[in-house]
């Protein structure tokens, strides 16, 4: 299934990006900008059909969601949204705020280990 582009969301994206939290700013400048994460480029506040992701890595497929302060009361929105975009062949990795602010080790060798099973999947087919 192609992913459908919303040019109306990006200004809102660009706002995002701008306003992130300290989570998302943490793990984009310590963990996945300019490639660090095992040679893979990842975007920020990436638009898909009406949504938009905190980071993808469109090459492996591979989607991580920062849940802070403005996911509070919306776990059925976060379930529908996920749901939609792995259907569209998308895997999800999801961390709260706490654990990038204060356990950042951990969240990056979770990346570390979902990219290396994405690559060994790739090898086996």
């Amino acid at each position: 299934m192609k992913t459908i582009y919303n040019r109306n969301l990006i200004q809102f994206a660009r706002k995002l990006r701008k306003h992130g939290t300290k989570g998302e700013a943490i793990l984009w400048r310590d963990v996945l900008k300019a490639r660090q994460m095992r040679g893979y480029q990842f975007n920020r506040q990436y638009i898909i059909d009406n949504y938009i992701v905190d980071f993808i890595s469109r090459k492996l497929k591979l989607i991580i969601e920062i849940d802070g302060n403005s996911h509070i009361g919306k776990s059925e929105e976060d379930y529908e949204r996920q749901k939609y975009i792995e259907d569209l062949g998308f895997q999800f990795l999801r961390f709260s705020e706490a654990r990038v602010v204060y356990r950042i080790d951990e969240v990056v060798a979770e990346i570390d280990y979902a990219i290396e099973c994405i690559e060994e999947q790739k090898n086996w087919i």
